[in-house]
């Protein structure tokens, strides 16, 4: 394979016939080899790990929730039907489901990061890989393909080629595509009707509604109770055999996700661990502040961690390198305000009962700022001491 794609590499190069396609034979031939050109000399990076195996990383790490997303979206869909399925069953009718929304997000994410390679002539950015396969991840499954190729369209352009690629980006692609679903078509993304594929067929065990929705509407009794009277109990939601968006139902596969991504250094353990300390901190806040058991602010924080995206997003969007703080210091007061966003919009605003969709998007927008106040701190102390 090597031999050939030397043989064939002169046609793409300058003068080449086809050397306008050189950026799409450039990603086929890093994908499949890891090349021995090193960065030698200059202030860089030097590491034995490309950005492309950074960005399979990433994704590897992600693929528990996603194959657990997979079988949930089967499961869900039997359960709503009233139908004993077999694991088989399950997992292929999930299958059925889930992969058209995984290949239109990377079909579309990928042809949008070869035309802008082409036209700007340079090699084809691996973050559509991350991208494309986050996407799926945190959309409901009954998501028209049509929308999904529009919000990927939205993502990728909007929320990163148009400020240049990978590393100019500074809101995180998956999560303006999700923004533009959420604000456009309201109705495919929230509401009760989206979870699963038999509204109409639901037995009497079992709703719709996701958890948070649920909390949300809780006017009377405890709110630990009411979950578990609609069916959904502390394990039942951190194993995430509930309704929810593909990829974020099950914290115990995120949580495998997290852990690779700690040992292989991908993601920043200060910004996870801020994100958690952020939201305990708001949490223990709206617990003492409780009018009652029923209110949405009886929540214990450990309940927040496995309903919605909250888990998803702080191992998986909110460390996002390019997006994120850069400083050691401003990683913390990144995460920390994410968590304790998070849980504000969810607790103070019943109509939207989530919050970390825009708690990251809107903490993106600050992470500049955050650093330049933090590195100017650091230049004032050093002036002091300097003049001492």
């Amino acid at each position: 394979m090597f031999k050939l794609l030397q043989k064939l590499k002169p046609h793409f190069e300058k003068d080449g016939k086809f050397h306008l396609f050189f950026p799409v034979f450039e990603m086929a031939e890093t994908i499949l080899f890891v090349l021995p050109s090193r960065t030698k000399k200059g202030a860089h990076i030097r590491d034995a790990l490309d950005m492309k195996r950074f960005m399979f990383l990433v994704v590897i790490a992600a693929t528990p929730a996603f194959l657990f997303g997979i079988f949930n979206v089967g499961y869900q869909y039997f359960l709503a039907a009233g139908i004993n399925a077999t694991f088989l069953d399950i997992v292929l009718k999930g299958l059925f489901i889930v992969l058209p929304i995984y290949i239109t997000a990377l079909v579309v994410g990928g042809l949008w990061e070869v035309l802008f390679a082409v036209v700007r002539k340079h090699e084809v950015n691996e973050g559509f890989l991350v991208s494309s396969f986050l996407i799926p991840m945190i959309v409901p499954p009954t998501i028209p393909l049509w929308q999904v190729a529009i919000a990927t369209s939205f993502g990728i352009v909007i929320g990163k080629e148009v400020f240049g690629g990978v590393g100019m980006n500074i809101f995180n692609p998956a999560l303006v595509s999700r923004a533009f679903l959420f604000f456009a078509y309201p109705k495919s993304i929230s509401g009760d009707s989206v979870w699963t594929l038999f509204p109409e067929k639901v037995i009497d065990t079992y709703t719709t509604a996701t958890p948070l929705a649920i909390i949300s509407e809780t006017h009377h009794g405890t709110v630990i109770d009411t979950l578990v009277t609609k069916g959904y109990t502390f394990w039942e939601m951190f194993i995430g055999i509930i309704p929810g968006s593909i990829g974020e139902t099950s914290t115990l596969a995120i949580f495998l996700g997290a852990i690779m991504l700690l040992i292989t250094g991908i993601a920043s353990w200060r910004i996870m661990l801020s994100v958690f300390a952020g939201g305990i901190a708001i949490s223990f806040l709206f617990n003492v502040l409780s009018p009652d058991a029923s209110h949405i602010f009886a929540i214990p924080f450990h309940y927040h961690l496995v309903m919605g995206g909250f888990a998803f997003g702080a191992v998986f969007m909110a460390t996002d390198p390019v997006s994120a703080s850069a400083t050691n210091t401003g990683k913390y007061i990144y995460g920390f305000l994410i968590g304790v966003i998070a849980l504000l919009i969810r607790c103070l605003n019943p109509a939207y009962p989530e919050g970390m969709m825009l708690a990251i998007l809107f903490m993106n927008l600050f992470a500049p700022l955050i650093d330049y106040f933090v590195l100017s701190s650091h230049k004032k102390r050093r002036l002091k001491r300097a003049a001492k």
